[in-house]
């Protein structure tokens, strides 16, 4: 008995041994966590990077596949125009819904009947396209409300699978934001909203919405359209921009160039920075995530992979990062501007100024 005894211990020491000697060769191999873990947080932070990098593997085998099996879809180039001032918006606007009408019948041709309809949806005469490329996944600036004249602008900045496919739902958003500040704006006070898809958005099962690659591209576009959007409306013109979800990470990365005067960070899995300090930003900077977000069990770490870092550091919500956390309510991760929820409100609070309504979490 004593002797099988000391058989199992000596067992349970060599496994020990061995599980150390991987734990070291993995450190040479290069895998570092970056940020540390309270007593207890540790076992739960290992299940989330594990989901983590099993989306990323999933995704490097998927998400190819899926894009070869999809044709490009022909388009044109984007209208040839003058730089844009404010006596120019509504050539600018006809222009670009002539441009996606264009896009519309050469996807129809083509016989991407869905890829058609969408344009044909932007091409309406009742929509104000300050920008329009329908080649590729697409990217487009709608505007909602009279921009040459707005005191005080919104700039929606999407997530992943936004795309001209699937814009009408960030069509939607952008559009009840619009209605909400008109009903609430004090008297004399102008309001527009902007539906920036100024980037190619990740996929949400894509490898590429694990890293901060698509918000590096994406950054240099975002500051390159706030400031002209200063040169068209004036500099005193008070402007928010609203990230929502990987958006988050774009304006993250661009926070540095960008004069705003609020930047407010909703379903965020991260921004790439630890802290509202290393935005680097002289922007007031707002968090939010609802109670049914799924995005609360992404793991809020980077984590250093063979020279590519996965992940988005701290968690926008938490007390260590130094935003103003606001409440959003129940709300699911595509719900943060559902006409008549908490988030809307408390957004619409922020654009107009009236920063002490805002309600805290």
């Amino acid at each position: 008995m004593a002797s099988r005894r000391g058989i199992a211990f000596r067992s349970r020491v060599a496994s020990r041994r061995g599980a150390a000697s991987r734990r070291e060769a993995a450190s040479r191999r290069g895998v570092a966590f970056r940020g540390g873990t309270a007593p207890g947080e540790g076992s739960l932070l290992r299940r989330r990077i594990r989901v983590l990098l099993a989306v990323l593997v999933t995704a490097a085998v998927v998400v190819p596949l899926t894009a070869a099996a999809r044709p490009a879809i022909p388009a044109p180039a984007p209208a040839a125009l003058a730089p844009v001032t404010a006596a120019t918006l509504d050539r600018t606007y006809a222009a670009n819904r002539a441009n996606a009408e264009l896009a519309s019948r050469m996807a129809a041709a083509h016989g991407d009947a869905h890829r058609a309809a969408a344009d044909r949806a932007v091409a309406a005469p009742s929509r104000r396209l300050l920008s329009y490329d329908g080649r590729g996944a697409g990217r487009l600036a709608e505007i909602f409300g009279d921009l040459a004249h707005a005191d005080r602008v919104a700039v929606l900045v999407p997530g992943s699978d936004t795309s001209l496919d699937t814009y009408e739902r960030f069509h939607e958003a952008a559009a009840a934001l619009h209605r909400r500040l008109t009903g609430q704006a004090p008297a004399g006070t102008s309001t527009a909203v902007v539906a920036w898809l100024g980037y190619t958005t990740p996929g949400t099962v894509s490898s590429t919405v694990l890293t901060t690659d698509r918000a590096d591209e994406a950054a240099p576009a975002l500051r390159e359209f706030i400031r002209g959007l200063h040169a068209l409306t004036g500099p005193d013109t008070h402007v928010s921009l609203l990230c929502h979800s990987y958006g988050s990470v774009v304006c993250g990365r661009a926070a540095a160039g960008l004069d705003v005067d609020d930047l407010v960070l909703l379903g965020s899995p991260g921004t790439g920075a630890d802290s509202v300090t290393a935005l680097r930003t002289r922007a007031r900077v707002w968090a939010a995530r609802g109670a049914d977000d799924w995005v609360a069990e992404v793991p809020h770490a980077s984590v250093d992979l063979f020279g590519t870092t996965v992940g988005f550091g701290t968690d926008p919500v938490a007390p260590s990062f130094g935003a103003r956390v606001f409440t959003a309510g129940d709300a699911g991760h595509s719900d943060y501007f559902r006409p008549g929820s908490a988030s809307l409100a408390n957004l619409t609070r922020i654009v107009l100024g009236e920063t002490t309504e805002v309600t805290h979490a």
